[in-house]
Formats: C-alpha cells, sequence, structure tokens
C-alpha cells in the first residue's frame, strides 16, 4: 500500500523494491508468473523483459487500460485480466493453467490512484470522496454520511489505527447532520480539527483515509484471498513474492508464511508427534527484504515498504482462515464492502 506523500513526490510512479522483487521471483524465458496487482506495469514490464509470460490482474479500469496497451507490444506474452486479485488461481484456471512459476502482489494503493485527483484515495488532492479501485459499489462518501457512529468509530479504529477514531466518528456524525460530506478536502479539514498532527509530520487525516479506504474496498480480506490463491496455483518451486506497506497487510502476508513454514517435531515415546501439516512454503529470508538508501531517496514512498517470499513446496494447499492471519473484525454494513 503506498503511503500519501508530499505533493512534490506526486508525479513519482516508481516501481517499490522492483530489483528485489525480480531477484526473488527468478523469472526465466517459458515461466508464467502472476502479477497480481498490475498498478502502472513496473513489475509486470520487468518481468516480460527477462522472458516470462506474465498475467496482469487489476480490478482498476484505469489500470486495465495501461495494460493492453502494453499487450499490443508484447503479444501474447502479456495476458490482461480484469479482476480481484483474490482470485487469481481462477484467473490463472480460466486460461487453461493448471499452476503458474510465480506470483507477485503490491498490497494497497496505487501511486497513480493517489495521484489522480478525481479517485478522491488522497487528502493532499482536492477531488470526490470516491475512494473505489474498481469504480463500482458504494463511495468513501455514502459510507461517512450514512454509517452509523458506533460502526465508523470501529472502522477508523481498526483499519486505520487511529487513537482518536471515536473524536473523529462523532465529529463526522455533527457535521454531516448539517451538510452531506463530497470531497475529500472537506473531510480532511475536519479531522484536522479533531486529531492534533503528529510529531513525525503525518498528516492526522492519514489513518481515517486510509480506513475508509481499506473497508470500502475490502483490502485485507481480499489480501488474506490472494495469499490462499497463490498457495493453490503456484506449482512446485514456484515463488510467492510480496510487498506491503503498512502494519496490517505485513501482518497478514508474516503470519500466513510462518503458519505454512512450520515443520513438524520429531516425536519420540514420551511425547507424540505433534499434528502439524506439512509445509506448503519454505521461506527465503526469515527477515523481510527492505528498501536501500538509493530507492527511499529517489522514491520517499518506498520507505515503509516490506518484501517477504517464499517457494512453494509439494504439500497440499490448505484452507485459508483471515481471522487467523489477523484480519481485523470490523462491522458488516447492509450493502458495504466490495
Amino acid at each position: 500500500m503506498a503511503p500519501d506523500t508530499t505533493p512534490q513526490d506526486r508525479s513519482i510512479h516508481l516501481p517499490v523494491m522492483r530489483d528485489e522483487v525480480v531477484e526473488r521471483l527468478a523469472p526465466a524465458p517459458g515461466d508464467v508468473i502472476i502479477d497480481g496487482t498490475f498498478g502502472a506495469g513496473g513489475y509486470t514490464t520487468a518481468l516480460l523483459e527477462a522472458g516470462a509470460t506474465v498475467i496482469a490482474i487489476d480490478r482498476d479500469p484505469d489500470a486495465i487500460v495501461r495494460a493492453e496497451a502494453m499487450a499490443a507490444r508484447w503479444g501474447d506474452r502479456l495476458i490482461v485480466a480484469p479482476g480481484r486479485f483474490g482470485a487469481l488461481d481462477e484467473h490463472a484456471s480460466e486460461r487453461g493453467l493448471s499452476s503458474v512459476n510465480g506470483v507477485v502482489l503490491d498490497v494497497g494503493v496505487s501511486s497513480v490512484q493517489l495521484d489522480t485527483a478525481e479517485r478522491g484515495f488522497s487528502f493532499r488532492n482536492a477531488g470526490p470522496l470516491d475512494m473505489r479501485m474498481g469504480l463500482d459499489g458504494p463511495t468513501a462518501a455514502d459510507l461517512v454520511n450514512t454509517a452509523p457512529e458506533r460502526a465508523l468509530a470501529q472502522i477508523i479504529a481498526r483499519l486505520g489505527e487511529e487513537k482518536r477514531a471515536r473524536a473523529v466518528a462523532r465529529a463526522i456524525v455533527q457535521d454531516r447532520a448539517k451538510a452531506p460530506f463530497e470531497t475529500t478536502d472537506q473531510l480532511a479539514d475536519l479531522i484536522a480539527r479533531v486529531v492534533p498532527s503528529a510529531r513525525d509530520q503525518i498528516h492526522p487525516a492519514t489513518r481515517t483515509f486510509q480506513a475508509l479506504r481499506i473497508y470500502i474496498n475490502r483490502e485485507l480480506d481480499e489480501l488474506a484471498d490472494a495469499l490462499g490463491a497463490a498457495e493453490r496455483i503456484l506449482g512446485e518451486a514456484g515463488r510467492l513474492v510480496v510487498v506491503a506497506f503498512h502494519s496490517l497487510e505485513d501482518r497478514i502476508v508474516k503470519r500466513f508464511l510462518a503458519d505454512r513454514t512450520r515443520v513438524r517435531p520429531g516425536g519420540s515415546r514420551h511425547m507424540p508427534e505433534t499434528d502439524i501439516p506439512e509445509p506448503t512454503f519454505s521461506l527465503v529470508s526469515r527477515k523481510p527484504d527492505l528498501p536501500g538508501e538509493a530507492e527511499t531517496r529517489r522514491n520517499p514512498r518506498a520507505r515503509s515498504a516490506r518484501l517477504r517470499a517464499a517457494i512453494r513446496t509439494a504439500a497440499p494447499a490448505r484452507p485459508v482462515d483471515p481471522r487467523v492471519l489477523g484480519v481485523p473484525l470490523v462491522p458488516e454494513l447492509e450493502g458495504w464492502g466490495a
């Protein structure tokens, strides 16, 4: 999830940790790799240049237009798949593939989405309060204008980790009684009145905007779905690479890999063998890869990135429980969520 950033960074659309992603995926000519979050196509381009065939998935219609334009150059080695990355295994099987060699996920909102004011993702760019990745379903304006105060507070607290979530929700409900929220700057200004400025200079609206966006797009549940889908579609020795930008996302990835790489301890007559399934992945590295200083200077949005990678074993895939992975439990509002 690319974090919101300062105005001078708005034109930057650089793929975060591109070299590290390619190194961990180790693409070879003839490999089939799923880029579950095409975005601006940075990873896809690098993989195509390495000789791989890429299935490029994105739920954003604007990203699909960019991918289709690229396909004119790469021909049948670039397969464009509109839709959700949570169903990435279905995208592959629908195209006649029973397994793939790699899966890469760059989780969350893209820099292009943040920088397009009309999409309403950023409080730094005045625009309609939208935030929908797929351009369908309820908007952020719909959510803040109709959700009960308690539900809003829980969403903001659990998905944004905002300590003053109750105060923000209360202020939203009070202000919407006078006039509905319609724009990003209207909501950001209200939050700035309620949440004190942080010492780290993060804008007071950062966490609330994150929470609303995650809720509307069902991002964390989608991530859990995608990890399970990757486990199902990766062939033996296939590689999974995930780049996350926020602790909520990275925790889900970390817990999934920790569960999937656990090794069954040997038993003895005093301590019977523990019933742990065979590991479905092996870790490439126990610690995440971090962006280098040169990259963070060139692209400040890379600062919070964490890359985790694992290699698929031959063990059968297992069901995924989003709550076990740490996906926060939030109110189910009728007609909400993607």
